[in-house]
């Protein structure tokens, strides 16, 4: 399977997940990783919460589809065996993309989605992507508020 990745600040280094212990995080103590399957209802229930799935896009295949090759992934912030974030992140060879950037609504603000941003960047890089897109929907005001 592709390259491991892994985000440790302030330099890039490999491993297969990361722990993070953050000051700025409200959840001090969690991990990011390529998602599991035992992660699949949490994130779908993740992604309805935090209103990035759409009902003309069914989530189980959107992730099944990103999971069946080594071009793209699912990866999750865990804490303490919950979910708490996601992001799905692929790569064409040149661009990389973004897509299903979700945390948990009680835990926004707090770093979380910063640190999924940068393991989907550390993704990317590892296998040599400079470029990286984010898609956000239009009607999204609250993503879109994060990163004008």
């Amino acid at each position: 399977m592709g390259a491991h990745w892994m985000r440790s600040f302030p330099q890039l280094s490999l491993s297969t997940e990361h722990q993070y212990r953050g000051e700025q995080s409200v959840a001090k103590d969690f991990h990011i990783r390529d998602m599991r399957d035992e992660h699949l209802n949490h994130v779908v229930a993740l992604w309805r919460e935090g209103g990035v799935s759409r009902p003309w896009n069914d989530p189980v295949t959107d992730i099944a589809f990103a999971r069946k090759g080594p071009h793209s992934a699912i990866l999750v912030a865990v804490a303490a065996d919950e979910v708490i974030a996601t992001t799905m992140v692929g790569e064409d060879g040149h661009r990389g993309w973004v897509y299903y950037v979700a945390t948990s609504p009680r835990l926004q603000g707090g770093g979380i989605g910063r640190a999924i941003m940068d393991a989907a960047e550390a993704w990317l890089t590892c296998r040599g992507i400079w470029k990286m897109q984010l898609l956000v929907r239009a009607d999204n005001e609250s993503a879109k508020g994060c990163y004008e």
